[in-house]
C-alpha cells in the first residue's frame, strides 16, 4: 500500500511513516485570562494534526531537488484541503499540507537521501 496527497505520491521514494499529533480540549488555565481561580477553561477541540517523518530518496542530486520541489508546491497560501492516505489505507479527509522541514544535509552515496517531516493539519474554519 502506498501513501498520498491529493492523490499524489509524495513521499513514496523512501522510507516514511505517519502519526497522529496530540488530540483533545485545548485548556487555558483562568490565571492567564487574568483570574487567580485554580481552573482550566476549555475553548474546543484542538486540530487534527498528520505527521508523515521519512527520507527521500532518488539517484542523483537533480532528482532529489525534483522530489522536493514536487513536495514544496503543495504548500499554498491559503492551504487547500485535500485527502492523506497514510501506509495502511487509513484516509484523512479535509487536510491541509501546513509545513515541510528538510534536514541539515544531503546524504551522498549510492543514492541521494533527504530526512525530513511534514505535517498536515485538518484546519477548523
Amino acid at each position: 500500500m502506498s501513501s498520498s496527497f491529493k492523490g499524489k505520491n509524495l513521499f513514496g521514494s523512501g522510507p516514511h511513516r505517519f502519526w497522529r499529533g496530540r488530540q483533545g480540549q485545548m485548556l487555558i488555565p483562568d490565571v492567564e485570562l487574568g483570574s487567580y481561580t485554580p481552573k482550566s477553561n476549555p475553548f474546543g477541540l484542538v486540530e487534527l494534526e498528520v505527521i508523515v517523518r521519512g527520507r527521500l530518496l532518488a539517484g542523483g542530486e537533480s532528482a532529489l531537488w525534483e522530489l522536493r520541489d514536487d513536495i514544496a508546491d503543495e504548500l499554498l497560501d491559503p492551504p487547500t484541503a485535500g485527502t492523506l492516505i497514510d501506509l495502511t489505507g487509513r484516509s484523512y479527509a479535509d487536510m491541509s499540507f501546513v509545513r515541510f522541514d528538510e534536514a541539515q544535509r544531503t546524504d551522498r552515496g549510492r543514492v541521494y537521501s533527504l530526512a525530513y517531516t511534514a505535517r498536515f493539519r485538518r484546519l477548523i474554519p
